[in-house]
């Protein structure tokens, strides 16, 4: 008889999961970045204002993933999906009429709070719980789908505002939202048993629960700040050059394809080596290449870079995912990475708003970009330290 932990709907979930995963992040995180001009206009805005809306959202995704994480192994996942689904389209189409910045704040803050804050936790949550083995790959797989939306939504979106302008953009992604993300839903359960959850790594039991969801939070705040520099700023950064919005759009189109290959390909050599050494590999990888955005001006040259840091990037993500699941144990897993995913969002908020001020002060994105790679190098020091410090306890028990 087959594991329950082995069904074959497993891959159903995984996929249900990137899906919406592409779908709602794929907005909330950097689908922003391509109306920042028009917003700019319509408002007479500052960068800094326009990428606060982007923040604000994110502290909402924050604060959501806290709350649902706390209560995700007790609760239908369906239902916190289908909610979700509800309020980041309505919220999006509501954003049409915005006639202020201030109102534009608390839609985004709406749609992270009980929206993307609610979705990804408890997403990456119940794939992982469906796997003994290869949870590093499946995860990968539905973080992937994150990357996909990442790139593909700004880039959908910038033909959209092309067209229909920023309002009748706004209207056609949650209108996209509604009609895909509630049937995707529909396909979400746990797994038949508790089989899967109920199986610790041998790295689990070797830190407490509340050191290593402080650390993470911590290390995850750098890697995120630093990430989010490229993918809020690097379309007007491009702009900036002289280069039209469809173009701009499809480097990080390029970017983020790159990063899909890299999400997938960084969680199976979390199976292979583990996923802290894994994880940063990938943080080494953003933060060393992250300042190279600023060093060029032709689109040529953006279209060669942008792959080559997007396929380390792309692992980022999935290593915050991957170490966070081998360092808890199983039955406190959905709160810590809930509570280690607010963090990142609101390192997210942080690099993208800083990215915007900075570059009002000096009509640059040299010190936005800086910032980035100093954030990584943050990162690195921290998950250094708790892996040199779960390998002195290895050799202590050996």
């Amino acid at each position: 008889m087959t594991d329950d932990a082995e069904s074959p709907y497993r891959w159903v979930i995984v996929f249900s999961a990137a899906a919406m995963l592409g779908i709602s992040m794929g907005f909330l995180v950097n689908g922003l970045s391509v109306f920042f001009l028009p917003l700019e206009s319509e408002f007479g805005a500052t960068r800094a204002d326009v990428a606060l809306i982007n923040s604000v959202g994110l502290i909402g995704i924050a604060l959501g993933g806290i709350v649902v994480g706390t209560v995700a192994d007790r609760t239908d996942v369906r239902k916190i999906a289908i909610m979700a689904a509800a309020v980041i389209g309505s919220t999006t189409i509501a954003a049409s009429w915005a006639t202020a910045l201030w109102q534009l704040y608390i839609l985004f803050f709406l749609a992270g709070f009980l929206g993307g804050g609610a979705l990804f936790a408890p997403l990456i949550a119940v794939v992982g719980s469906w796997f003994r083995v290869g949870a590093g790959l499946a995860i990968g797989i539905a973080s992937a789908g994150h990357g996909i939306g990442q790139g593909g939504v700004p880039f959908g979106a910038a033909f959209l505002i092309q067209n229909f302008g920023w309002r009748g953009a706004m209207v056609a992604l949650g209108v996209i939202t509604l009609v895909t993300l509630v049937p995707l839903a529909l396909l979400l359960r746990r797994p038949p048993t508790r089989a899967a959850l109920t199986q610790s790594t041998d790295s689990a039991s070797a830190l407490p629960t509340a050191l290593v969801t402080v650390a993470m939070s911590a290390a995850v705040l750098g890697c995120c700040a630093g990430m989010s520099v490229p993918l809020m700023h690097l379309v007007p950064l491009i702009q900036g050059c002289g280069i039209g919005a469809p173009q701009a759009g499809s480097v990080l189109l390029t970017l983020m394809i790159a990063a899909i290959c890299g999400r997938v390909a960084f969680g199976r050599l979390a199976d292979k080596i583990g996923a802290i050494p894994a994880y940063m590999a990938s943080v080494a990888w953003q933060t060393i290449l992250v300042f190279g955005f600023t060093r060029f001006q032709s689109l040529e040259a953006f279209y060669l870079f942008a792959p080559i840091y997007g396929f380390g990037y792309g692992g980022v993500m999935t290593g915050v995912l991957t170490a966070t699941r081998e360092l808890t144990p199983a039955s406190r897993r959905a709160g810590a990475t809930g509570i280690v995913l607010a963090f990142a969002w609101l390192g997210h908020g942080l690099g993208g708003w800083q990215g915007g001020l900075f570059y009002d002060w000096t009509r640059s994105y040299n010190v936005s970009f800086a910032n980035a790679a100093l954030a990584g190098v943050v990162n690195l020091a921290i998950v250094g330290a708790i892996w040199l410090t779960l390998q002195h306890r290895r050799q202590r028990l050996a």
